[in-house]
């Protein structure tokens, strides 16, 4: 592996792991983005996470709808609440300590997009690719638990690890972590999302909202269909469709008072088959994002009311399907602030810097509904590979350094968190 940036420093059983195996997680980093899969398909990546965390000597858990996994690493000597000490086996059903339990979080799924690498790990599944850092989460935390399990002395508590399935399915996979029990019991949670935007080497904090609400809109249009010589006829739905596009955003702006709380940004549309008929349906579908959790509250009732006046008198009839997606993520002070402290202690100081609110949208946001939590960037842009692409890109790669600061970061954290609670 290459040398990671100035300012790195760990304890010397870190650092000797590293060495051993970091070239190991960059390997299955790179088998998980040349296998991707897509929400709720994550047969082989579960599998592939369980295997590695068996032969750790731990008993990862596959939750209930078929792909994911909770496995849990406890210190030498935690305390139990039926009063039994810790004697080294780990179990998923162990009786819970005493102390605090901290869940560390990684998304296991793909996005539906082509990958435009020219490298050996591109995805060999055509229309599948790793291109939001997925896999990169889950090296990152499965690296985590790992040294974790072999330096349980070290460990002051229980860490829950949830590799989570289904990040990228509105409304997410969380949900279904949390109705197998995945937080139930946790104090705190923790995660980490790639930033092609930061440099590998720095780490992303802030206190409060750090990610926005994603919600998604399918709107159908129907009408008569018709010649396209005489459109006069009938319903031109096509011309409905455009009105849509380009009027329903601003009119949504326009209801809520302020347009700078939302984005209505339309990824599909399909109608029609032949140049020359006038389809007789049109659907269109948008992501509606807004950093405002009052806003993103208020917005079914909005959007249905924009939809109906901008498609007006236009003769076509018309249905909208509104799907809540996710809320803000909001990052928790306290944790925040003991993150920055491993951050320093592990990275330097030079490493932490603030993260603003993304547009983007988390399902880590559910958990951090329910207890207190933190989301923080991860620097994953080569300074000497040129100017960042951004997620979802089709040539979207990460600078495999970053692999091995997370690990130290996470462990870093874990060890901050038990000695401040």
């Amino acid at each position: 592996m290459t040398a990671v940036p100035s300012g790195v420093r760990g304890s010397s059983s870190l650092d000797a792991w590293l060495h051993e195996h970091g070239e190991g997680l960059v390997a299955i980093r790179r088998q998980l983005h040349a296998n991707p899969e897509l929400s709720g398909q994550e047969h082989a990546t579960t599998e592939t996470v369980a295997a590695r965390l068996e032969l750790a000597g731990l008993a990862p858990r596959r939750l209930a709808v078929g792909t994911g996994l909770i496995c849990e690493v406890d210190g030498v000597g935690t305390p139990r609440l039926d009063g039994a000490a810790d004697d080294g086996g780990v179990t998923a059903r162990d009786p819970a300590p005493q102390g605090p339990v901290l869940a560390l979080r990684a998304d296991l799924d793909a996005l539906a997009m082509d990958d435009e690498k020219v490298v050996h790990y591109r995805s060999q599944t055509p229309g599948v690719a790793h291109a939001c850092g997925h896999d990169v989460h889950t090296a990152v935390v499965l690296g985590t638990a790992l040294y974790l399990a072999h330096h349980r002395e070290e460990l002051a508590g229980r860490v829950r690890f949830l590799f989570q399935p289904a990040e990228e399915r509105v409304p997410g996979g969380a949900l279904d972590v949390i109705a197998d029990g995945g937080i139930t019991g946790v104090d705190a949670v923790m995660g980490l999302h790639c930033e092609p935007k930061m440099d590998v080497g720095t780490v992303g904090l802030t206190a409060g909202p750090v990610s926005s609400a994603a919600d998604m809109a399918r709107i159908s249009l129907t009408g008569p269909g018709g010649h396209t010589a005489r459109p006069e006829m009938t319903v031109d739905l096509i011309r409905v469709a455009a009105r849509v596009v380009a009027q329903l955003p601003a009119r949504v702006g326009e209801l809520l008072g302020a347009p700078e709380l939302v984005k209505v940004v339309f990824g599909a549309v399909h109608a029609g088959d032949a140049a020359n008929v006038i389809p007789g349906h049109c659907e269109l579908r948008a992501s509606v994002r807004t950093p405002s959790l009052e806003t993103w509250e208020r917005l079914p009732e909005v959007v249905d009311r924009a939809v109906r006046d901008v498609v007006g008198d236009s003769g076509a009839e018309h249905r909208l399907d509104y799907t809540h997606g996710v809320p803000p993520v909001v990052n928790d002070g306290a944790v925040i602030d003991l993150i920055e402290r491993a951050a320093v202690r592990a990275l330097g100081r030079a490493a932490v810097v603030p993260a603003t609110q993304s547009w983007g949208g988390d399902d880590f946001a559910w958990y951090t509904r329910q207890v207190p939590g933190a989301y923080v960037r991860l620097g994953v842009h080569d300074p000497a590979a040129g100017p960042p692409l951004d997620l979802h890109a089709g040539h979207f790669d990460v600078d495999e350094r970053a692999i091995e600061l997370g690990v130290r970061l996470l462990v870093a954290a874990v060890e901050e968190y038990f000695a401040s609670t």
